[in-house]
């Protein structure tokens, strides 16, 4: 089984993805970037930018009717590695341990020139 996870909340895919893919036991959420859903514009600043992703990345659990606690893998790609400490503070806010396992890395350019872009792997059952 595949179904489509598609949320007005979040940001429409601009390309050909879903937003997120439902399995029987996994969701796998494409790549968040720090779009405003409404305007389809990056929000400004690097903690915003970390703030609106999370932001959509919970909307699109919620349209799975879980939450981000059900979120078992992040995978985060940052334009500058110098931000990890802060993702790591947000996150602390957002997250209960266990924290969900995590890969975060560097890369030369992310969509759009956003600061942050994370994808993620819900389990349906915790």
């Amino acid at each position: 089984m595949k179904k489509k996870i598609s949320s007005k909340k979040a940001p429409a895919a601009i390309g050909p993805y879903s937003q997120g893919i439902e399995t029987d036991h996994l969701i796998f959420l494409s790549g968040q970037i720090p779009l405003d859903p409404e305007t389809m514009q990056l929000v400004e600043g690097d903690e915003n930018q970390i703030r609106q992703v999370f932001k959509n990345i919970d909307a699109l659990c919620t349209e799975a009717n879980l939450n981000m606690d059900h979120i078992v893998k992040l995978n985060v790609s940052l334009h500058d590695l110098s931000l990890f400490s802060l993702v790591n503070e947000i996150m602390k806010e957002l997250f209960t341990e266990p924290y969900p396992a995590r890969a975060a890395l560097q890369v030369a350019r992310l969509p759009l020139d956003s600061s942050i872009e994370i994808e993620a792997i819900l389990a349906k059952t915790i």
